[in-house]
Order: C-alpha cells, then sequence, then structure tokens
C-alpha cells in the first residue's frame, strides 16, 4: 500500500483532537479508588416482608371476601316478595335495548379478557405487571374497574336478578360477583405493596366474577332473543310465582 501524506496528517490531526478531549482532567471521574461510596449514593433495596405477612394478607384479604358476602346476605336475608317481573312484559324497545346492552357488555367482557392474557404474556406474570405499574397507573385502573365492575354488574344483575326473583340461587349470583370484583380490585394492591401471593386472589376472584357474569349474559341473551327455549330454572321460577299467586289469593 502506498504511503499517502494527505491520510496520515488527517490520522494525526484526528488523534491530536482525540487526545485533547480525553484529557486528564476530564478522564480522573472514570478512574477506580478505594475510597467508600457514600451511603446515600447507594440504591436501597426493601427488606422482604416476614412470611406470615406474605401468606396470611392474602388469607386476610379472601376472609374479607366471605364477610363480605356474608354480611350483606345476613343484612339482607332471602324472601319470596310479592313482585311479579318478566322481560318479556316489558316495551319492546326496553328489550331491544336491554339485548343489546347484554350483548356489548359481553363484548367488553370478551377484550377484558384478551387484555390480561395479552399483558400477562407481555411481563411473564401479574406480579411483575403490577409491580412495574406506578402508583398514578394503579390509581386510575383501580377507578376505572371499579365504576366499569359496578354499572356492567348493575345493568345486567338487575334485569337478570327481577326475571329469576323465584329462584333462591339466582339471587345469590349477582351479589357474589360485586364481591369478588371488589376483592379482584383490591389484590391488585396487596400484589404490588405487600406479597406475590395475592396472584392466587386475583385468580380465584376472576374465575367467581367470570362464572357469574357469564351465567348472568348467556340467562339474559336466552330470555330476550331465544323466549322459546326454556330449560329447569324457567319452570322453577314459573312453580314458584303460581305458588305464591296461589297463596296470596287463598289469604
Amino acid at each position: 500500500m502506498k504511503f499517502s501524506p494527505i491520510k496520515f496528517a488527517l490520522l494525526f490531526f484526528l488523534f491530536i483532537c482525540t487526545t485533547t478531549l480525553f484529557s486528564q482532567g476530564d478522564l480522573e471521574d472514570f478512574k477506580f479508588g478505594e475510597t467508600p461510596i457514600q451511603e446515600s449514593e447507594l440504591i436501597h433495596t426493601p427488606p422482604p416482608k416476614p412470611e406470615w405477612i406474605q401468606i396470611g394478607a392474602p388469607i386476610a384479604l379472601l376472609s374479607f371476601f366471605f364477610l363480605l358476602v356474608f354480611t350483606v346476605f345476613k343484612m339482607i336475608p332471602y324472601r319470596d316478595t310479592k313482585l311479579h317481573f318478566n322481560l318479556h312484559d316489558l316495551p319492546v324497545a326496553a328489550q331491544r335495548g336491554i339485548g343489546m346492552a347484554v350483548i356489548l357488555f359481553g363484548i367488553s367482557f370478551a377484550f377484558g379478557g384478551f387484555e390480561v392474557y395479552y399483558q400477562i404474556n407481555l411481563h411473564g406474570n401479574a406480579e411483575n405487571y403490577f409491580g412495574e405499574m406506578g402508583l398514578g397507573k394503579l390509581i386510575a385502573i383501580t377507578h376505572a374497574h371499579l365504576v366499569g365492575f359496578t354499572t356492567s354488574f348493575f345493568l345486567i344483575g338487575i334485569p337478570f336478578s327481577l326475571h329469576f326473583n323465584r329462584l333462591r340461587i339466582y339471587q345469590y349470583i349477582f351479589p357474589l360477583g360485586l364481591a369478588a370484583s371488589l376483592t379482584d380490585v383490591a389484590s391488585w394492591w396487596g400484589m404490588k405493596f405487600i406479597s406475590p401471593n395475592f396472584e392466587y386472589i386475583t385468580w380465584w376472584c376472576g374465575a367467581v366474577f367470570g362464572v357469574s357474569y357469564t351465567w348472568m349474559l348467556i340467562g339474559l341473551v336466552r330470555i330476550i332473543f331465544f323466549p322459546s327455549i326454556h330449560w329447569f330454572p324457567d319452570f322453577i321460577n314459573d312453580e314458584s310465582l303460581k305458588e305464591t299467586l296461589k297463596n296470596s289469593k287463598e289469604t
């Protein structure tokens, strides 16, 4: 390779510039020394919480769920009322509106499930998802989910419970779903600040309100859009109503 004075001069100029930029004074900050690092400059990680808290706190939250359900059922016990309600007795527009609202809530419920699946796959698990979440976002999603859960369960649970007012077990589904929703949201805070064991409470509550919500949704769709289909809850509800009307006439 031929010697080129121009290339040599250019390389020499770059070497001089580099040496000037990284002078001895600038490189002092990069030297390793034996001087100890100040405690204020260290990154402090909180010590792990005691095992009794990591296990006891989720159990306490689960106990809160059962206590809430027991309190509501105790304060408002089941009784056979004189109310006779049938969704088919409503105006046609009301039936159509309720039916469409139920379907839209079902679609939103499905997208909510997809969102959970996406976030879990993105972060690896629920613990990482809530652990990396900022406090502001956690407050925001708590507000949004409490409003959303309450609204969706209210709009679906009221007509469902009114139509099947003679079925005692059906009167448990609506409040059970709401109690599970509240407990589920509370478990998110526990997962972030206390213990990853709250994830078990989250999955359990999700199963409870998921089954409750889906059961009411399918029931309303069947009643409104497929009135000719009858199965055992309809017959039990109708027979209970006939028995109530018969007893009221005799008295």
